[in-house]
């Protein structure tokens, strides 16, 4: 007896939602498996991070000296918005480092009982006198033995900064010193006037607009300008001698700028030791009475 025509439709469509059904089951089945090997790779993955969360965290429990690096220009701070971007970039398009960053990580050294001793790596030729100030006063403050090591460069603000350390090392090849103060700049006037581009002076105040590159300096400017640099060199001279215990007029006679080598710095006292990464170690070894573990 042939099916009728509506049982025929029935058994169609019971047959669709069987095939329905064991579709939904197949991928089931395998979303759980493909579940399952996720969670594997996720839990291998995090398994791994431990490892190096642990291993750092061992590492940072062994380390008796808290190494902090100076390079490049020494300022204040670094922008929020060029931080970020290094982030990104993964390192810095500018050379440089912050006394902020350097005072906090001292203090940060301070306060942890297992740290033993602070050592500054110095590898600058410069930056800005109050973050030199700040940086050599952080290290002068610090209850715990300081050290600076200067590599190829230790000169102007960044000399400033490490003359704050209990000893200086550097290379008999190191750069040291340039005990000095700069506002030098360029002066575009000239250029300006080839190129049709005339100055506006639109400012209240005699001297508001005092070193802007586009407009002649006058001599009542530049006047005025040398008095801060003269202030800012016996300052920086000041800081030297009284950082280093050395007589003002010893260092008045080295500050005329000019950086000079590693044997020379160590004749007139600006550094005590010549020596680099080995011979820091082993000075610290035995100040601090155990072997050498540096965190950076």
């Amino acid at each position: 007896m042939e099916p009728s025509s509506e049982e025929k439709k029935n058994k169609q469509c019971g047959f669709h939602f069987v095939k329905v059904a064991a579709l939904i089951v197949i991928v089931s089945a395998s979303l759980v498996i493909l579940k399952d090997e996720l969670v594997q790779q996720l839990a291998s993955v995090l398994s791994g991070k431990n490892l190096l969360i642990d291993a750092a965290k061992q590492e940072e429990r062994n380390c008796n000296v808290r190494g902090i690096e100076l390079r490049g220009d020494l300022v204040t701070y670094i922008p929020a918005a060029q931080a970020n971007a290094s982030e990104e970039n993964g390192g810095s398009s500018e050379d440089q480092t912050s006394s902020e960053d350097i005072v906090y990580a001292i203090t940060d050294a301070e306060k942890d009982s297992r740290i033993k001793a602070i050592l500054l790596e110095v590898d600058s030729y410069g930056g800005y006198p109050v973050a030199g100030e700040e940086v050599a006063n952080a290290l002068r403050r610090a209850s715990k033995p300081t050290v600076a090591l200067i590599r190829e460069a230790g000169d102007s603000a960044a000399y400033m900064a490490a003359s704050g350390a209990d000893r200086i090392f550097a290379s008999a090849n190191s750069d040291v010193g340039s005990i000095g103060i700069t506002m030098s700049y360029l002066d575009n006037v000239e250029k300006n006037k080839k190129d049709g581009l005339t100055y506006m002076l639109l400012s209240a105040g005699k001297y508001k607009d005092t070193g802007d590159p586009d407009k002649p300096l006058s001599d009542d400017e530049k006047k005025l300008l040398m008095r801060d640099v003269n202030i800012l060199h016996q300052n920086f001279i000041s800081l030297v001698a009284k950082n280093r215990n050395l007589n003002v007029e010893k260092v008045k006679k080295l500050s005329d700028g000019s950086a000079m080598l590693g044997a020379m710095a160590l004749k007139n006292g600006l550094i005590d030791q010549i020596g680099g990464s080995f011979e820091t170690e082993e000075y610290l070894k035995k100040k601090i009475g155990e072997g050498v573990e540096i965190c950076w």
